[in-house]
Formats: structure tokens, C-alpha cells, sequence
């Protein structure tokens, strides 16, 4: 019995010491880990990671084929405002049940770009559609004076940034609202032989207006005019 206890115990030693003879070489040269899926692959030898591609350049915008005016179109639901523009804007929305904010500041976008386009286009008919008298007088004389200058201009309107309402008022039956637009535009102004005098179709410049539109609540028409435009 105690022979056969000697002979287990030097088999096992002898399976104890291939075993641990095995995993010792798996520690010494090193398998290769397995990847966590957590964890980046790790990058090959003299090879750069790949740098992020180069955004595509600003594509001038074309000039809407719609026209679109600004409208009031149902009650009121405004966003976060100071007290006094949320003041006017309720009272302006208690006269008209058909505004709302969101479609307002929509249709003032649109209103902004076919004014400006229609002022480098010399169209004095349609900012008499746009604007009120005084505003489109303006507009007309500038018109007139860069006719008799011979300079024509070659304006595109990029982006429009941010619209922002900084004042809102109703005085009976008028409705007011006063926005801060800030534009990107591409200006090229050329003289009577077609040189280039001022600006540039490449290189977009920031312009920030403020610009009021009314109403009359009481008209038959839901159409907004421009009222007054300044500079910010």
C-alpha cells in the first residue's frame, strides 16, 4: 500500500511540474491579450492616426423661389423672454388669437431676405409690398442714387445667424415687434465698366440689423410690414 501511495504521489508531482512548466512559458512569451470592448484597438507601428476631414466650404445661398411674408398665425406660444417683451407679445396675442411667436420670428427670416434681394435688385415694387411708405421711400432713393451712380451690385445673403426679439408692443390697433438679425453677407458693388469697387463675393462679412415690423390687428390682411430698420 505504501509503494502504490509513493508511486500517486511522484505521478502527480511529475503532472504538477508539466503543467506548471507549460503556463510558465504562456507567462514568459506572452499570448496575445484579449481586446476589452472597451478599448480602443491599439495603433499599428509608424501609422498616424487619421486626421478629421476638412469641412466643406459655405455654399452661397440662392434666393428663395417662394416668396414668404411674415405672418401671424395661431395663439401664442413664447419662449423664454424678458418680462417686458413677453408683456407685449401677450398683449399682442389677446388682440390677435391667430399669432404665434414661432411663426413670426419663421416668416421675419424670410421677410429679411426678400427685402435685402429685393433692394439690390432695384425692386421698388415689391418693398412696396414689404415695407411702409417711409421705409420703401428710403430704400427707392438708394436705388435711384446707385442708378445714377452706374454701379450695380452683386449681393448674396450666406446665412442668417440668430433672430432675436428685443422689444414687443400693442398700442391699438397696431402691433410692434422689433427683432436683432445677425447676417452673414457676401457684397460685391461694380461700377459702370463692370470693375469691382467695394467688397467681395468670397469673403462674407457679419452685419447686424435691427429692423421693427407692425401691423394693423384690425386690417383684413395678417401681413406684417417693415416699419423702421437701424443698425445694431
Amino acid at each position: 500500500m505504501t509503494v502504490e501511495i509513493v508511486i500517486l504521489a511522484m505521478i502527480a508531482a511529475f503532472l504538477g511540474l508539466r503543467l506548471y512548466s507549460v503556463l510558465g512559458r504562456r507567462a514568459d512569451h506572452g499570448d496575445e491579450p484579449v481586446q476589452s470592448r472597451f478599448e480602443a484597438p491599439p495603433a499599428a507601428n509608424n501609422v498616424s492616426a487619421p486626421k478629421p476631414a476638412t469641412p466643406a466650404p459655405v455654399r452661397l445661398a440662392e434666393r428663395s423661389a417662394t416668396p414668404v411674408v411674415v405672418r401671424a398665425t395661431s395663439a401664442a406660444s413664447a419662449p423664454s423672454f424678458q418680462p417686458a417683451v413677453e408683456r407685449g407679445l401677450r398683449d399682442i396675442a389677446a388682440a390677435d388669437r391667430r399669432f404665434d411667436v414661432q411663426a413670426f420670428l419663421d416668416g421675419a427670416r424670410s421677410a429679411y431676405r426678400m427685402i435685402l434681394e429685393a433692394f439690390w435688385r432695384g425692386d421698388k415694387e415689391e418693398l412696396a409690398q414689404l415695407c411702409d411708405a417711409h421705409v420703401a421711400q428710403g430704400f427707392n432713393a438708394e436705388i435711384d442714387a446707385r442708378l445714377a451712380a452706374g454701379e450695380t451690385v452683386e449681393n448674396r445673403l450666406v446665412r442668417i445667424e440668430d433672430v432675436v426679439i428685443v422689444s414687443a408692443s400693442y398700442a391699438a390697433p397696431v402691433a410692434r415687434i422689433t427683432l436683432r438679425l445677425v447676417a452673414d453677407i457676401a457684397a460685391v458693388t461694380r461700377d459702370n465698366k463692370g470693375n469691382v469697387i467695394a467688397g467681395s463675393l468670397v469673403d462674407a462679412v457679419e452685419v447686424q440689423d435691427v429692423w421693427t415690423f407692425s401691423r394693423n390687428v384690425g386690417a383684413p390682411h395678417p401681413d406684417w410690414q417693415l416699419e423702421e430698420t437701424d443698425e445694431a
